[in-house]
């Protein structure tokens, strides 16, 4: 080295190897476009575009946290999670504190049901931002999907005492109460959302609302909110079904029956509409359209229900052997279901054999001594 020149050796000080300000400015302007432009690609769902552009801005800057974040978002909106993963985790190991890696990684986590592994990650992210409302409802959601459901409600109570009318905070609280059974109460949390919202609500809170109503057999009330609900979508099952359960309900079974039928119109081979059917039809004494239906349905997979209907038509016809002998099978292939020997001792008490059917509860009642629906037909037939 010392026999170098002075211009030679100047190329080899440490000094020299940094990259002029005009370059850098050059190089920061670039990337900023390039992010710009992948990101408005990415909002637009161009992804290879934006994919593209992301990639242009690692040709750059290695590592460069825009460009993981966005070829994470690019893959998480094309549900290409694990690769999607791939990119927020390598971003992280950088920028361990990158909060929309943190997000994204996260979301990646609940779209595939890692519950777990996503609440670690939001807890991080909380770590930086505990007054984010849209993480908290997120871990609130995810830890009531894994039945954690004390630690879900808290943060839902935490989420309102923050916003007071929060609309996920009130739907996730609403859920929570619906599972529980507890109907009164998701009904005040999702009536709070529809008075808040009215005419622009979603229409999956219409018919939770009609189905709290249908829980609290307030029919007449839930056809209001199910009638709401098609009035935005004809073809929504769940509004269909709504109205169908609650005039059978009512015990308006002509409406029922029209409901169920939309319903089959467009799913013709759902089993447990067509029994659902099969029973209206049979309530309002239409055996021949309850066999039709009832048929349909075990044509498709055995279904106890569709069997039950037509050893009960069979009954009703006063055809006792053939329904004897219907409920016996079923006996056979389910002998805990107390409802196939009530029927079964109804029977043998309409056919004069009144022994049979008592000696059949009897010992029915060795099994499950304390079945009251048993005990009672058992007493009435002692008398």
């Amino acid at each position: 080295m010392e026999n170098l020149d002075s211009t030679t050796k100047d190329v080899f000080e440490p000094e020299s190897l940094e990259m002029p300000a005009e370059a850098i400015k050059e190089s920061n302007e670039k990337i900023a476009e390039l992010s710009k432009k992948g990101y408005q690609l990415l909002k637009e769902s161009e992804f290879d575009q934006a994919r593209e552009a992301f990639f242009q801005i690692l040709d750059i800057e290695d590592n460069n946290n825009y460009a993981l974040v966005g070829l994470g978002d690019t893959a998480r909106k094309e549900n290409k999670f694990n690769d999607a993963i791939s990119f927020y985790n390598k971003c992280l190991s950088f920028y361990p504190s990158n909060n929309y890696a943190l997000f994204g990684l996260a979301d990646c986590y609940k779209a595939l049901n890692q519950y777990s592994k996503a609440i670690d990650i939001w807890q991080q992210y909380l770590v930086h931002d505990d007054k984010n409302i849209t993480v908290i409802t997120r871990v609130a959601d995810a830890y009531r999907k894994i039945h954690e459901f004390k630690k879900s409600k808290e943060l839902y109570l935490k989420v309102l005492e923050m916003e007071k009318d929060n609309p996920y905070a009130l739907i996730g609280l609403g859920h929570l109460s619906y599972d529980f059974k507890e109907y009164k109460d998701a009904l005040g949390y999702w009536t709070r959302i529809y008075d808040l919202n009215l005419d622009n609500v979603d229409i999956r809170v219409l018919t939770a609302i009609g189905n709290c109503h249908r829980k609290l057999k307030t029919f007449e009330k839930g056809t209001y909110f199910f009638d709401k609900a098609l009035q935005r979508d004809p073809k929504n099952f769940y509004a269909l079904f709504g109205l169908a359960d609650c005039y059978r309900g009512m015990g308006q079974q002509p409406k029922s029956i029209e409901y169920w039928n939309k319903i089959l119109e467009i799913d013709p081979k759902n089993k447990v509409i067509l029994t659902r059917a099969g029973d209206a039809y049979r309530t309002i004494g239409n055996y021949d359209e309850a066999v039709k239906y009832y048929t349909k349905a075990l044509e498709i997979d055995f279904d106890i229900y569709a069997a039950i209907g037509l050893a009960l038509i069979c009954k009703g016809q006063g055809k006792l052997d053939e329904a004897v002998d219907r409920f016996k099978n079923l006996i056979r292939n389910d002998p805990r279901n107390s409802r196939l020997y009530v029927d079964l001792a109804e029977c043998y008490s309409l056919m004069n054999r009144k022994d049979e059917a008592i000696k059949l509860l009897e010992d029915y009642l060795h099994n499950d001594g304390k079945n009251i629906q048993i005990r009672n037909l058992l007493e009435r037939l002692r008398r």
